[in-house]
């Protein structure tokens, strides 16, 4: 009888996009793969597209700030162990992956409650609340960077890297560009926020786009709610989100501005493209970026700039002297010895 694995994770895309590299490696060693996410969520649109049964929990947030929501969130988390109950106890999973997210934590607990053996992969330098809560429930945690794994209690760290799509690694710079309209004679400058946006970027690049478009072409990646509304300029092209072409895009980008989210700094190494990266500030988060950049800067793969730093005129110098010190940065980044991390993520939880 085929086994089931059953992963979840969810929230934002680095939750999601992980999963999507490490489910054909756990295919091809025979496993049937299912996935338990929310409703709204956006991981229900990227799994249900890759053909993975998708089952629907709630999941609550838990707020590091006052809300009226953190009353009835708590609810919802009960309400997601006792489904995330009945789930696995239908499938029979031999185990759960999860990617983090507060999807996971109803899973995770649940799975420890039906004795169900849990991986967790950790993809920022120290572990989110989500995966705080779940590792204590873990028989293993995979990390993607080094120290990560030595800080993980009980022996349970393992360093593995992060899982990236092999197919983000095979991208046509000429489909990229014929897709976005673009010529390709200037530098292209790909712009991210992250899957969900970030309008303090779309704001300062929007100031200074009639000038930046002197020297560059530019694809920018807005989110779905920030999109620029009429006509746009020659050598501009925006999207709210991308899924399929985004392999094309990376190969036909010269160099990047991004966020600083595990799952996009993982992939820029790996890609090798050179990036200015704006970390989300510590007021709006839980500093985890700014960690994520610092340890990229210290290796010379990436720019950074401090968001309260950033003006139009700072962002355009920064991005200007990005292009020019670009292929130096380059050649580190491919120096860099990339272990194949979906292919050890997927083998722990075989062995787990």
């Amino acid at each position: 009888m085929e086994k089931t694995i059953v992963l979840t994770g969810g929230g934002t895309a680095g939750h999601v996009t992980p999963n999507l590299a490490v489910i054909p490696k756990l295919e091809a060693m025979g496993y049937r793969i299912e996935y338990i996410g929310t409703k709204n969520g956006m991981e229900r649109g990227i799994i249900e597209n890759a053909g993975v049964p998708y089952h629907i929990i709630s999941a609550g947030k838990l707020r590091r700030y006052f809300s009226l929501r953190n009353f009835i969130d708590p609810f919802k988390i009960v309400a997601g162990i006792a489904a995330a109950y009945c789930i696995l106890r239908k499938i029979k999973p031999v185990a759960v992956f999860s990617k983090g997210g507060f999807v996971s934590v109803p899973v995770v607990l649940a799975a420890k409650r039906l004795g169900i053996r849990v991986v967790l992969h950790e993809s920022d330098c120290t572990p989110g609340l989500a995966n705080r809560i779940c590792i204590p429930r873990a028989d293993k945690v995979c990390t993607a960077f080094p120290h990560t794994a030595k800080s993980i209690p009980s022996g349970k760290g393992v360093y593995t890297g992060l899982p990236i799509r092999e197919e983000l690694l095979s991208g046509d710079r000429k489909k990229g560009l014929a897709f976005c309209e673009l010529s390709g004679e200037k530098p292209v400058l790909l712009i991210m926020g992250g899957s969900l946006g970030a309008k303090v970027i779309n704001d300062t690049i929007d100031e200074i786009l009639d000038e930046l478009l002197i020297a560059f072409d530019v694809i920018h990646i807005r989110g779905v709610q920030h999109l620029r509304s009429g006509k746009q300029p020659d050598g501009y092209k925006q999207f709210g989100f991308v899924t399929d072409e985004l392999a094309d895009i990376y190969a036909a980008a010269d160099i990047m501005l991004s966020r600083a989210g595990a799952t996009a700094v993982f992939e820029m190494l790996a890609l090798a493209l050179p990036a200015l990266l704006i970390p989300l500030p510590k007021a709006s988060s839980r500093g985890d970026q700014i960690l994520n950049a610092q340890c990229f800067l210290e290796q010379r793969f990436s720019h950074v700039m401090d968001q309260d730093d950033m003006t139009g005129n700072t962002l355009m110098k920064a991005i200007v002297k990005l292009n020019t010190e670009k292929d130096d940065m380059r050649k580190r980044m491919k120096s860099e010895n990339l272990a194949d991390a979906a292919s050890s993520v997927a083998k722990i939880i075989a062995d787990v």
